[in-house]
């Protein structure tokens, strides 16, 4: 098996940006999360996020294409939700997702950030390349077209 280490960080929100990750299942939720990408041969270094994204650091083999790999995980966390919490309203993801990819050197300040999510967005710190998700690119384009 080849060595690698590919550092990525991914976000997606939920469907509207509804506030849709209630608190008494977020942690299982970031544990399903955890558990399909390492399924899917990731090594996982920290799953977290708020009330309507989630972010994902995890080192994706080089035999997985992104696209494929991140849809996997938000389809199985929406079957989670949907069919084990079985919330009130039907729980979706935006069907875009955010993704860049970083240096290992840079790896525990993109870890660290991620676990400060709760911190950051009730703060002035949040890293907008960190946070930009694929409606993020939408919304800018409507705007440029008005």
């Amino acid at each position: 098996m080849p060595y690698w280490r590919l550092f990525y960080h991914f976000t997606w929100a939920t469907k509207g940006r509804m506030i849709s990750i209630e608190p008494d299942w977020e942690a299982e939720l970031h544990r399903v999360i955890t558990a399909k990408a390492q399924a899917l041969g990731a090594i996982v270094y920290v799953v977290g996020g708020i009330e309507d994204h989630v972010h994902l650091v995890a080192s994706v083999p080089p035999k997985s294409a992104l696209a494929d790999f991140v849809g996997q995980i938000k389809g199985n966390s929406a079957h989670f939700v949907n069919h084990v919490k079985a919330p009130e309203a039907h729980f979706a993801w935006q069907t875009g997702y955010g993704v860049v990819s970083f240096g290992e050197k840079n790896l525990d300040m993109v870890i660290q950030y991620v676990k400060r999510q709760r911190e950051h967005h009730s703060g002035t710190t949040v890293i907008p390349f960190l946070e930009r998700d694929e409606s993020d690119d939408a919304e800018q384009e409507e705007t440029q077209a008005q």
